[in-house]
């Protein structure tokens, strides 16, 4: 049943309407629903700073709002500066954002930690082309979807807990980073630390259009491919030269068929880059391709075919070299999070929707990976409002009409985890052993940039 929900009403908004069952539910199914006109405002505040990932000020300003409003709920706030020792990555600014980190302590019986990222991928000045605005039952605006909405689903979550004084949980610890469309070079540390200090966590990024939780994502990375050559004139001696642009131009199309679907590693060239002037041959040459893996060990794999390629080179006395960059891990599906998801379906089903559960990688990678790095304590990622068209500015946008179930889908888990209605709680620091193991044999935990 879909009814108007008159404080949305004049912008066009629609609720679903919530079946009756017991008293508590009641009362909660209530109070979501009392909360929606206050979250559109909210994510209307969120979405009119602009926070790109290298946009200091706007990060800082949006910390400071998001801080306030946890602060203004109870919560016992802290806004993190990046580590003196965090990780650099290949493009990672100088100055990264802030994380936020509130804590609601209650009286239940379990820790639950909700995560959520303020920054974007746009540069500053884009919002002048695109503002907030609501047409019909969407709500479009640039990082709306990924991941604002889910910044204001955990706010407005907890007013909704707070308002009803629903407090059967010991703790729930709202993350909001401002790195994670970076591949949170300074956060990663932050997260595995509350993921393992944690029974359950719940990422908020989006849904898509299939109204879905997922059990996993893929590890991104970046393979960084150098060639140098020798610069000539182009028009008087170019047989002098060593074209690094031809050179690059064969090993990019001698690489088309690295990806493989059978375990589901890809490698797409993106980013090319070769040249100062038309008249001069080029002597270097570099390329930036996305590379996605749904097993950690697949990525040794992949880093040996790209070696073996470049041994197969077109134009002798060019110098040509790989870096397989190793920016996030997979999270993989398990039998704690299968059993969550079971329980979220469960809920959801109880107020008249059929929740998916998505146990193999579309090929998105979160920052539920790093939270599961230290814990086998169930992860689920996707708690966040129905979006699409994240990454492609005016495109971008959320179903207002999920707000509601999903605000009432992650109030009941919180309250369902804390009370020790569903399984969780059981950690261990092997996953993040193995993953940090491996970045110091790498790259060496401080070091500036990768390797050339």
């Amino acid at each position: 049943m879909i009814a108007c929900l008159a404080g949305l009403a004049a912008v066009g908004v629609l609720a679903v309407s919530l079946p009756s069952s017991a008293q508590t539910e009641d009362r909660l199914f209530a109070r979501v629903r009392q909360e929606q006109t206050a979250y559109l405002s909210t994510l209307k505040d969120l979405v009119s700073i602009e926070s790109g990932s290298r946009d200091a000020e706007g990060l800082d300003r949006l910390a400071a709002l998001i801080a306030a409003r946890l602060r203004a709920l109870g919560g016992d706030v802290e806004v993190v500066p990046p580590p003196a020792d965090m990780t650099r990555l290949d493009d990672t600014p100088a100055q990264p954002g802030k994380s936020v980190v509130a804590r609601f302590r209650g009286t239940g019986s379990a820790r639950v930690l909700l995560l959520s990222h303020m920054d974007t991928v746009y540069e500053r000045g884009t919002a002048a082309k695109q503002p907030f605005r609501v047409e019909g039952d969407r709500a479009y605006g640039l990082g709306i979807a990924d991941d604002k909405s889910g910044v204001a689903l955990a706010i407005h979550t907890l007013a909704v807990l707070q308002a009803l004084d629903a407090r059967d949980y010991a703790l729930v610890t709202v993350l909001v980073n401002g790195d994670e469309e970076i591949s949170s070079p300074s956060s990663r540390g932050l997260l595995a630390r509350l993921g393992s200090e944690h029974d359950a966590v719940f990422s908020l990024e989006g849904s898509d259009s299939s109204d879905s939780l997922r059990l996993a994502t893929s590890g991104n990375g970046a393979a960084l491919l150098r060639v140098k050559g020798r610069s000539s004139h182009a028009g008087s001696a170019p047989g002098e030269g060593r074209n690094a642009l031809y050179e690059l131009a064969h090993q990019i199309l001698q690489m088309r068929d690295i990806s493989d679907p059978e375990t589901g590693a890809t490698l797409n060239w993106t980013v090319a880059r070769a040249g100062a002037a038309r008249n001069i041959i080029p002597a270097s040459a570099e390329a930036t391709a996305d590379a996605r893996v749904l097993r950690v060990r697949d990525w040794d794999v992949l880093e040996a075919k790209l070696k073996e390629r470049i041994t197969r080179k077109l134009i002798p006395e060019t110098q040509v070299s790989v870096v397989l960059e190793r920016r996030r891990p997979p999270l993989e599906a398990s039998p704690k999070s299968r059993a969550m998801a079971a329980h979220a379906a469960q809920v959801y089903s109880t107020i008249g929707r059929r929740l998916r559960v998505l146990d193999r990688s579309e090929g998105g990678g979160t920052d539920a990976a790093f939270a599961a790095l230290r814990t086998k304590a169930p992860v689920v990622e996707g708690f966040g409002p129905i979006g699409a068209g994240a990454h492609s500015d005016e495109r971008e946008y959320i179903d207002l009409r999920s707000v509601e179930p999903r605000m009432y889908l992650l109030a009941r888990m919180i309250l369902d985890v804390g009370a020790g209605k569903v399984a969780a709680n059981q950690r261990s620091t092997a996953g993040w052993k193995q993953w940090a193991d491996m970045e110091r044999a790498r790259w060496g935990r401080t070091k500036k940039r990768l390797p050339q």
